[in-house]
């Protein structure tokens, strides 16, 4: 928990990979900052195991963040685990509110909140989350090898998962609520011709059924006479939600999708607001450890040249 201080130049809201790199860079520049955070970790937390981060052969997503976490602790960084309900900006400074009503100012933000996986919203299915259940096909799929497994979705997202898990899996289910996939027409070709890969069409998962793990889905109709898929895994590729609501507080440019935009700094339109990780527009959009990591260095190297100048 930090001090009674209230004022720092720099806050980072976040505390996640992007946010949790940007205090490490923050601290070897000798920035003062705090970071607000309600839970450690964020998306990182499903990743029952990652094995494509430097260094690491195999690692569950709770053991890499708290290595992060360590890190930017033993570098001397201040953190608050609470949420971040406004944040406004007054004579040139911005006020973050908490959730308890404790105001912080700063002269720097760094907007490292993130982003939500889109959800079936099925009643248990986060009691199957890494036990059969995953939202990141990169991250898991190594380990679903020579398995049985279901993709939800027909987007670009739920296309990239179905081909690169027809790699490792034994068989690969499509099921998406439409009647065409959507997306690039020569990765949807490929699916078509990958005799791991079944796609069912207009059809959509209602339950989960299991045990100590998942092990079977249950469909809204049938499918070759039957309402229920026996699988080991599902991969929930439907997108995902950011947590834009600080940034529309900032008036801080989003995209469609409501990702915010940065530059190669890792600036938003708004001076002295910055933001890195999934929640931007940054990496060509490539939602990774390394890459939120990267953001959140760069930012931190940005907000480095601003202070000084201010």
């Amino acid at each position: 928990m930090p001090d009674k201080k209230t004022k720092y130049p720099l806050i980072i809201i976040g505390t996640g990979p992007a946010g949790l790199m940007a205090s490490v860079y923050a601290s070897r520049y000798k920035i003062e900052h705090l970071m607000i955070g309600e839970f450690l970790g964020g998306l990182i937390l499903g990743a029952h195991k990652i094995g494509n981060f430097p260094s690491e052969k195999e690692i569950s997503g709770i053991d890499l963040i708290t290595k992060m976490k360590e890190q930017a602790e033993s570098l001397g960084t201040s953190m608050l685990h609470n949420k971040v309900v406004d944040i406004t900006k007054e004579n040139q400074e911005f006020k973050i509110t908490i959730q308890n009503g404790e105001e912080f100012w700063a002269k720097a933000v760094l907007l490292a909140n993130g982003t939500e996986n889109r959800k079936l919203n099925l009643p248990n299915e986060d009691n199957f989350l890494g036990k059969g259940v995953s939202y990141c096909a990169t991250c898991d799929a190594a380990f679903f090898h020579d398995k049985t497994v279901a993709v939800i979705g027909g987007g670009d997202s739920a296309n990239m998962a179905s081909l690169y898990l027809s790699e490792v899996a034994k068989k690969v289910y499509q099921i998406y609520r439409k009647d065409e996939l959507r997306g690039e027409l020569m990765r949807i070709e490929k699916i078509k011709n990958n005799e791991k890969i079944e796609i069912i069409y207009n059809t959509e998962v209602t339950a989960l059924v299991g045990g100590e793990k998942l092990e079977k889905i249950v469909l809204n109709k049938d499918y070759n006479g039957e309402s229920e898929l026996v699988v080991e895994g599902m991969f929930v590729e439907i997108g995902t939600i950011p947590q834009g609501e600080l940034a529309e507080s900032l008036s801080v440019e989003v995209d469609e999708n409501k990702y915010i935009k940065v530059g190669a700094d890792q600036k938003t339109n708004q001076e002295g607001v910055w933001a890195a990780g999934d929640i931007t527009t940054g990496s060509n959009n490539f939602h990774q450890v390394i890459t939120a990591c990267s953001e959140g260095a760069i930012a931190a190297e940005s907000i480095f040249k601003f202070l000084q100048n201010k």
